[in-house]
């Protein structure tokens, strides 16, 4: 029984994944994490899957209360943690089953992440979506081979460092989404993109998802250096100063000057 996903078995094939944390905009938790690996890695008869989130947001990233318990990991405790929100990751990204993006609201930090995995994204006009880590004295580390692999490395080097928000549009031209569109028209749009996939051989979508994945560099030769890079960065001066900031509602030293 998934507490924070809910997995719902459609018509020819489809299944819905929600990430169902509404009240906490979707973030994510150890427990979504492991419930979202377990799913993933489980899927293999599906056509199709689409993934969503329920409520105003698709997903906001980090929860409050698990970067509240990080703050005081060690930096092996830290690593150890992000390899499995790597994990997380690559399970939809090496998932065969083609995953169709349904991004009905902001999608900040690991949101970009979950984004950035899917096969295929629709999103409305109105989605936010950043790479807000900077702001908080982070880096989006663990997620930055799949958001580079997707938007390229200039528009990389011109969010990631900035940490600017931005909307649906601007994310259909970085290459991160595939279609935009009003929120009253993100159902009907998701059901048109469906019957396009739903039209491929089963197996064959299967196999093309596999072949673009095997003439492309291989993710996880970048896992482990990600994953240092942000337990160095959690421990940091300025990443505790982040966290701090962010837990206290108060501006980071940063700002301050």
């Amino acid at each position: 029984m998934m507490k924070y996903l809910e997995i719902v078995a459609k018509e020819n094939g489809v299944t819905e994944v929600w990430l169902n944390r509404p009240e906490l905009h979707n973030a994510f938790n150890a427990e979504l994490i492991e419930e979202m690996i377990s799913a993933f890695e489980g899927f293999t008869n599906e056509r199709l899957i689409v993934l969503s989130g329920r409520g105003t947001s698709f997903c906001a990233g980090a929860d409050l209360n698990w970067m509240k318990a990080m703050k005081n990991y060690s930096k092996e405790e830290n690593f150890r943690d992000s390899k499995r929100l790597a994990r997380m990751f690559s399970a939809v990204n090496d998932c065969d089953v083609p995953v169709l993006g349904r991004v009905n609201g902001p999608a900040l930090g690991g949101g970009v992440g979950l984004v950035s995995v899917c096969d295929y994204v629709v999103a409305t006009t109105a989605a936010s979506f950043g790479f807000t880590e900077v702001r908080l004295g982070l880096i989006p580390a663990v997620i930055s081979p799949y958001c580079v692999a997707k938007i390229g490395e200039s528009n990389a080097r011109a969010w990631m460092i900035s940490g600017e928000r931005f909307f649906g549009e601007e994310a259909k031209r970085l290459g991160l989404i595939h279609e935009v569109c009003s929120a009253e028209d993100l159902d009907l749009k998701t059901e048109e993109v469906k019957k396009k996939f739903l039209a491929a051989g089963p197996e064959a979508a299967k196999e093309a998802k596999r072949l673009v994945r095997g003439v492309v560099r291989n993710l996880k030769d970048a896992e482990d250096f990600t994953c240092q890079m942000i337990a160095d960065r959690r421990v940091s001066a300025e990443g505790q100063e982040g966290m701090r900031a962010l837990l206290e509602k108060d501006k980071p030293a940063w700002m301050k000057k």
